[in-house]
């Protein structure tokens, strides 16, 4: 299930306002020209910011995301009707063919649960062509991006037109192992309603990730880090093969 980021409308809103640099988006644009992919994946899309950057370039999307209200957000943008939305996730995609698959944002590690996470990786397997590549990033957990997420190191109050201002911070819950699990706090001048959100994020080692991308069947092409966030990310770069091994 989705966090309620995402999936409450009030939240949905102004989401791409509170987050307005998507320069993390700019290194998989590249990719998808490096790879010459003209049909597209679009896996945790979200409000679709990403996948309208690539129906601007006339390539062929289809957005997944199994929150409703995101979604919502993403087909009211100008062009909206120019990507295939799709509610739900990888598990259970109607038949493509793309040739990319991605995942930006680091959504991967919002799948915490190992079974799930292995449906997610046969899903987005079965929706590439042979030869298709999925691409997605997480956070490498040596760096121990947690330590950061509380009120001092995150508070910002946000104009949203049409909404009013907004205060936003994060806070802390609980780091267990792998899982992390923090609160997102949200409150709206215009009448004082405080929302929250919380999430668990998983941390996964690289060599974890590398062993379940071959156990389900890809061939891990590259390791790369995000250009704008040196040392903090790894971006793994998965393909089909072109026959099956």
């Amino acid at each position: 299930m989705a966090d309620e980021c995402f999936r409450h409308p009030r939240l949905a809103a102004v989401y791409d306002p509170l987050d307005p640099d998507r320069g993390d988006l700019d290194p998989y644009l590249r990719m998808t020209e490096e790879f010459g992919a003209r049909q597209v994946l679009d896996i945790g899309c979200g409000t679709g910011v990403f996948a309208l950057r690539l129906a601007a370039r006339g390539i062929r999307v289809v957005g997944v995301d199994p929150a409703g209200a995101s979604l919502a957000v993403a087909r009211g943008k100008p062009d909206g009707d120019r990507v295939r939305w799709i509610h739900g996730d990888a598990t259970a995609l109607p038949p493509l063919a793309a040739d990319l698959a991605t995942m930006t944002g680091n959504a991967a590690q919002e799948i915490t649960d190992p079974e799930n996470w292995h449906a997610f990786l046969r899903g987005a397997r079965a929706a590439l062509r042979p030869g298709g590549r999925l691409v997605f990033e997480t956070r490498i957990p040596a760096r121990r991006a947690w330590e950061e997420w509380n009120r001092e190191a995150t508070y910002a109050v946000t104009d949203v037109p049409g909404t009013g201002a907004v205060e936003y911070w994060v806070e802390l819950l609980d780091v267990s192992g792998p899982l992390v699990t923090f609160r997102q706090v949200y409150r709206f001048a215009a009448d004082g309603q405080v929302l929250t959100s919380e999430s668990t994020l998983r941390f996964r080692e690289r060599r974890e990730v590398e062993t379940e991308l071959v156990a389900r069947g890809f061939v891990v092409e590259d390791i790369r880090e995000a250009p704008d966030r040196p040392g903090r990310e790894f971006v793994f770069v998965a393909r089909r093969p072109e026959t099956a091994h």
